[in-house]
């Protein structure tokens, strides 16, 4: 690395952090990418059992040390001839190298919205609305049919009422579900 050597203190440190930080970043991004990604990158030899959290981001992982990284070095060799003041320079690679990290904290976050379960449980019918499909005897004499909307799907569920016949087309509203997942309504 004869190429460094001849760079001023600060510019060769920049340099020396993001080539090691940036190959790091480009081989756990194609291990991401081909689902070699077990948990919040490589496992450090790290204990950072900070109490009991329901976090969803763990702040000191290797993959935070990356960003925080690849951000701070970059923007140091970036702005390196624009700005003089190298303190003022130091200061911004550490802004940008938190903002790298908020930045995957803010990703990941919208990543685990799309990871949320909505699996169709009748519980989840109880004291909603629905439309008679096809008409309910009354008195509990046979089945009918019902359609519901569910966390935004709509079912078509058996139902049953324990008061008069309900024609088809009417509203009604689900009082409680039957020992054999049959739905008892009654009309609104």
């Amino acid at each position: 690395m004869e190429l460094l050597e001849n760079l001023e203190p600060l510019l060769r440190a920049f340099w020396y952090v993001a080539i090691p930080t940036s190959l790091i970043f480009v081989i756990q991004t194609v291990m991401t990418f081909v689902g070699a990604d077990a948990a919040d990158g490589l496992e450090a030899d790290f204990d950072g059992d900070l109490g009991e959290t329901s976090a969803p981001f763990q702040l000191f992982s290797l993959r935070n040390l990356i960003n925080f990284l690849l951000g701070f070095s970059w923007t140091g060799i970036s702005f390196y001839e624009s700005i003089s003041n190298k303190t003022a320079l130091f200061l911004l690679a550490i802004v940008v190298g938190a903002l790298f990290v908020y930045l995957f904290f803010l990703i990941i976050n919208q990543v685990r919205k799309l990871a949320e379960n909505n699996s169709f449980k009748l519980s989840n019918t109880l004291n909603r609305t629905a439309d008679v499909y096809l008409t309910i005897p009354g008195s509990k004499k046979g089945k009918g049919r019902i359609l519901i909307s569910v966390n935004g799907a709509f079912h078509e569920l058996d139902a049953m009422t324990e008061n008069e016949s309900i024609p088809t087309g009417a509203v009604v509203k689900v009082v409680k579900i039957d020992s054999n997942n049959i739905l008892i309504v009654e009309t609104l």
